[in-house]
């Protein structure tokens, strides 16, 4: 690979004698990993339910590495949320970050999600979740992959940190910068990068993550934690900028992560893990910083004005979902589309919102339609008619590819599985199942 000169000058320089590994990583196989969806199924019990071999990353709870002969995303479960592909350096920041359920979080530079997925699945579906991106052309991503792992307490926005943090202000107790950079760490497997670097580059990064960290900074809440991430090696991005942070944020303090075999303080080295390599570095904002108060708004409709068209449909196919109803929860209407929200949020008033809680669905004339969002986000128990494929049936294939599936049903909503965990939506008609799996999710054969 030919690297441009000025990268392959520094690094020998804070490499020294490890520089030829560390150059001969960017040719060497890369290692393929997948994170199971904690939120779906234990990782215990997910490795019985494949025949692949896989072997646990060692800082990522439910990361595997698996064999570069595999397709994972040709898989049933796949479509099912049960894991979310993943390079394995970059399952690091959100473990070391370990938000607990009931925490509210912000995941600043979202997309496409894979970090996102992480937080919520440390969450549990308690708590709130923001997503944010500022790129209109990713956010599509991160929508569908926080609907595909069956996230329910998440907020998606599309905004520019500056915009959020005059809503936030002092809001989150947890937040994850996984900053924009140089993609040093990626030189292997995207030659565009490299085409794309320069020391310039560096500096143009440097600056968007300084404002980035200084919009954070002001989103965290008195004993909140932070994580900065990067996956470059450029110590102006890394090391440097968490430096000056800390010296013009006093408030501010750098705080040890965990140590794992490879790890160099906050640095994945790719010579010595299996991985691309990462930056990370966890701050804690001081107690003693003053509170800003929230004004919080109260729910739109109370639970006497919820539409009939809903009610009837939730009595009559998920019968047992009523306990999702709780005193922090309030559904919230956008145009004819369903939202479940949380009461704890602040007024979101002037955001560019992609969604503003779990898409429940949408207010037809005289009828509800589910979402695919809330055929992930529940489970098989809930559900009064369920069609369950086993993994290995030509009809799950099919009905992933949007098939009418010809076999007896009860007529109405069914809730589609794939062994017990859900895929989508149908409509029973007594000798077909009329399938109702979205367009854009569909299994494209050749992909």
């Amino acid at each position: 690979m030919n690297l441009p000169q000025e990268f392959t000058q520094r690094m020998m320089h804070m490499l020294g004698k490890e520089a030829p590994a560390f150059f001969a990583s960017y040719e060497q196989e890369k290692f393929q990993g997948l994170r199971v969806n904690t939120l779906k199924v234990m990782p215990e019990k997910f490795i019985h339910m494949v025949d692949w071999e896989l072997e646990p990353v060692p800082w990522a709870t439910g990361g595997f590495y698996y064999p570069g002969t595999i397709r994972p995303a040709k898989h049933p479960f796949y479509h099912a949320g049960l894991y979310y592909i993943q390079e394995p350096s970059a399952m690091s920041p959100a473990e070391v970050l370990s938000p607990q359920p009931g925490d509210k979080v912000l995941d600043l530079c979202a997309a496409p999600g894979g970090k996102t997925t992480q937080l919520a699945g440390f969450m549990k579906g308690k708590g709130i979740l923001v997503a944010n991106d500022n790129n209109p052309q990713r956010i599509k991503a991160l929508v569908k992959n926080i609907e595909r792992y069956g996230i329910t307490n998440a907020i998606v926005t599309n905004e520019t940190p500056d915009r959020l943090a005059k809503i936030f202000t002092g809001y989150f107790d947890k937040i994850l910068v996984d900053a924009p950079c140089s993609g040093e760490g990626m030189f292997g497997k995207e030659p565009d990068i490299v085409k794309d670097w320069s020391e310039g580059y560096i500096q143009t990064c440097c600056s968007m993550q300084r404002d980035i960290l200084e919009d954070a900074a002001r989103m965290l809440r008195p004993g909140g934690k932070l994580v900065y991430s990067t996956c470059t090696f450029a110590t102006e991005e890394d090391e440097q900028q968490i430096e000056r942070f800390l010296r013009e944020h006093p408030e501010f303090e750098l705080l040890t992560i965990p140590s794992y075999p490879g790890w160099v303080g906050g640095r994945l080295w790719p010579h010595r893990i299996k991985g691309e390599g990462h930056f990370l570095a966890l701050l804690q904002k001081k107690e003693e910083v003053d509170q800003i108060e929230h004004h919080i708004e109260p729910g739109f409709l109370k639970k006497d004005k919820v539409p009939e068209e809903f009610t009837q449909f939730i009595n009559d196919v998920l019968p047992t979902w009523n306990n999702r109803f709780q005193d922090d929860t309030y559904l919230t209407f956008h145009e004819d589309r369903v939202f479940l929200t949380s009461l704890s949020l602040p007024s979101l008033k002037g955001l560019r919102i992609a969604r503003q809680g779990w898409l429940l669905g949408t207010l037809k004339k005289n009828r509800f339609e589910p979402s695919q969002a809330l055929a992930i986000g529940v489970t098989r128990e809930m559900a009064a008619n369920v069609v369950d494929f086993a993994t290995g049936e030509e009809d799950v294939l099919r009905y992933l590819r949007g098939e009418t599936i010809m076999r007896e049903s009860k007529k109405g909503w069914q809730l589609v599985c794939v062994d017990g965990f859900p895929l989508g939506w149908a409509k029973g008609a007594v000798t077909m199942i009329k399938n109702m799996y979205p367009q854009g999710w569909r299994w494209m054969d050749g992909q």
